[in-house]
């Protein structure tokens, strides 16, 4: 049997956005839970250059497309990208504080 995924694309091209804000929202509640604002913070200025050079290079040289995106570009860049590069490292330091504290209690 195979899973029928739903179709987020109904949000045209506000796609990209509404989900990196969801995830932003998981994201920072779980860092505000560990109390670990002050790690992901860090952990997100030592890791954002690397990303976004990265993630300039990969969009120029044609690596992937994104095409449920608003179309708004901050230096050379998808918006939603630089949305990416703050979620994603907060989420896992978020997750890795909270499951930590989990295994304290």
């Amino acid at each position: 049997m195979v899973a029928v995924l739903p179709d987020i694309g109904v949000f045209g091209p506000y796609t990209y956005l509404a989900t990196e804000l969801f995830w932003g929202v998981v994201a920072l509640a779980l860092v505000l839970h560990a109390g670990a604002v002050r790690s992901a913070a860090r952990t997100i200025l030592v890791l954002y250059p690397f990303a976004y050079v990265w993630d300039w290079y990969t969009l120029r040289v044609g690596v992937f497309a994104i095409p449920l995106r608003t179309g708004v570009e901050l230096l050379g860049i998808p918006i939603e990208e630089h949305i990416f590069m703050l979620v994603v490292p907060a989420l896992v330091v978020g997750l890795h504080e909270t499951l930590r504290s989990l295994d304290e209690a």
